[in-house]
């Protein structure tokens, strides 16, 4: 049997105007500002007007360590909002923006897949609202200005050796990765190594997401540290500036972007950390305006849930106040399968005894979420090869987990596929059974912050600091930065730094390659093994196939 590709889905969706989705939500028209007539902003005016009041309940999906099987973590989430909107629940979703490199590449969209998809597939996937253009606008005027602040004089005595900050494109190029800058002669200024990140790796991305307004915003681009003096003393991007102008570019880029599903229920779309590199959340500003618009709110943090779920609760939660009601963790058959040894070529043959051999990594990801004491639902992301044995098994197992496994067909169904798993998770929040906690405490000493991740989440025996950054992080508290949350920079592909470790390794160990204090986001990232900060485009790229048709329409898009 043949199935439409997720594109052609989506190009037949019968969407509303944006007024109306807004409508649904009680957002005024004159607090919308259009990009064309499926997508618009929220304003700013609108979301202070929506601090008070009854928050919803906060519903989070996340996955077990992800494969190139593929586990739907975005599907899902469309489909449950979906789904809880159609068992009369007023529902909502909140997911992050592509970023054009992974679109490019390998990894494909962010919008969801089959019958549970947020519209319009092609622009959120693309340029969208412009918002990753002003971030990588806003980053690259602190990097112009930095070097022409030195050129002119140097007023605030900044070391050249010790420039922190990089530079970012929103493009998988790792000929970027390691540069030199100012080569030309003296009116290009003074030569010195540097290099690219991925815009999603961006601190800027990372201070829009967690910030709580405007003023939140210029505050925290001010607390950018950029460089260090010849004392080692700090350079903030206020000491040269650049703040102002910064928040001007990124004024529009914080309102988040509201859009709607296939089955035109509202969805927010704002903001697009990496969760590998970066917090791996939406912006806080959409989830607890969602919060207070509807009474489920259904969001998702990327990758598997010891990198996204783990920052979600550790870093986003602990910042704004945030308590998840339920988690739900998505697995898939043919997920389990690799995590059992088993080759993509050969996942469409049953085998039960891989599902089993795979499920420690699935039932390893239920006991870390339950230790936020979070109750844990497993979605079972259901493929039309899955057979009747192979999904008995893995519910067999969760069940000795003491949770429970949803098969849910909305990628095939949409809503009506999801129903089930709706009315369970619209039960468990309902119920009020979450006792939501961080692993850890605020005064917890940096380094010990990094190993109680280690050892909790990823089960390692020792993380490997060699002393000049167990010094930096010590000189980080003594500067008053010891309160920060972690976040980890680690592979996602297994809770080791191994990305060939599959399943539910122990014994291993966690090198710390470097260490970042990213203090205008407000948090300490630790570089773990070879993970890499811009990524590059595999052997035969998305972009290959990627082109507008005879109609003018775009062709191969995922």
């Amino acid at each position: 049997m043949t199935y439409k590709s997720d594109i052609e889905i989506a190009r037949e969706a019968k969407m509303q105007p944006i007024q109306e989705i807004g409508n649904k939500l009680g957002i005024p028209e004159k607090d919308l500002l259009p990009f064309g007539h499926d997508k618009a902003k929220v304003s700013a005016e609108f979301i202070a007007s929506k601090r008070s009041g009854t928050d919803g309940k906060l519903i989070l999906v996340t996955a077990i360590n992800p494969t190139p099987a593929g586990e739907g973590k975005t599907t899902t989430t469309v489909g449950l909002g979906d789904g809880l909107n159609a068992i009369g629940k007023k529902a909502m979703v909140c997911i992050r923006e592509a970023s054009l490199g992974p679109c490019f590449g390998m990894k494909g969209g962010a919008a969801g897949g089959g019958y549970a998809q947020v519209v319009p597939m092609e622009e959120m996937n693309l340029h969208f609202t412009g918002d990753f253009h002003a971030i990588t606008s806003a980053h690259n005027l602190l990097s112009a200005m930095i070097d022409n602040h030195i050129y002119w004089g140097n007023e605030q005595d900044i070391d050249q050796r010790r420039v922190a900050w990089r530079r970012v494109v929103d493009m998988n190029d790792r000929a970027l990765r390691d540069i030199v800058t100012s080569l030309g002669g003296v009116s290009n200024g003074f030569p010195r190594q540097s290099g690219f990140d991925i815009t999603v790796a961006s601190e800027v991305m990372a201070i829009l997401c967690l910030a709580l307004d405007i003023n939140d915003l210029q505050k925290r681009l001010g607390d950018i540290i950029v460089a260090y003096r010849r004392d080692r003393s700090p350079v903030y991007c206020r000491d040269i500036k650049a703040d102002g102008a910064m928040t001007v570019l990124l004024s529009q880029a914080m309102q988040p972007n509201l859009v709607q599903t296939l089955e035109n229920n509202p969805a927010f779309v704002h903001g697009g950390p990496f969760a590998n590199i970066a917090h791996g959340c939406n912006s806080v500003v959409a989830t607890t305006t969602a919060l207070k618009l509807a009474d489920y709110v259904v969001t998702e943090a990327g990758f598997g849930a010891d990198l996204g779920a783990e920052k979600f609760m550790n870093i986003k939660c602990r910042k704004a106040g945030l308590a998840p009601s339920a988690v739900v963790l998505v697995a898939t058959v043919r997920a389990m399968k690799m995590n059992g040894g088993i080759a993509k070529a050969d996942l469409g043959a049953e085998n039960v005894a891989a599902v089993q051999a795979g499920c420690p990594n699935l039932g390893r990801h239920i006991e870390n979420l339950k230790s936020f004491g979070v109750p844990v639902v497993v979605a079972v992301n259901h493929f039309v090869t899955d057979t009747d044995a192979e999904i008995k098994a893995l519910q067999d197992y969760v069940a000795e987990q003491g949770s429970e496994a949803i098969v849910s067909k909305h990628w095939e169904h949409g809503s009506k596929g999801s129903e089930a798993l709706a009315i369970r998770v619209a039960e468990i929040a309902d119920a009020d059974m979450a006792n939501f906690a961080p692993i850890y405490p605020d005064e917890m000493p940096l380094l010990e912050k990094i190993e109680t991740i280690a050892k909790r989440i990823y089960r390692a025996d020792e993380v490997i600091a060699d002393q000049k950054i167990v010094a930096q992080l010590k000189q980080w508290e003594e500067q008053g930065y010891g309160h920060l949350p972690v976040c980890m920079a680690k592979t996602q592909y297994s809770f080791s730094t191994d990305p060939n470790l599959r399943g539910a390794p122990t014994g291993h160990s966690v090198p710390i390659r470097e260490v970042r204090l990213s203090a205008g986001a407000g948090f300490i990232v630790a570089i773990c093994g070879e993970i890499m900060t811009m990524p590059g485009l595999p052997r035969v790229p998305s972009a290959e196939s990627i082109m507008l048709n005879d109609q003018g329409q775009i062709e191969g898009l995922f």
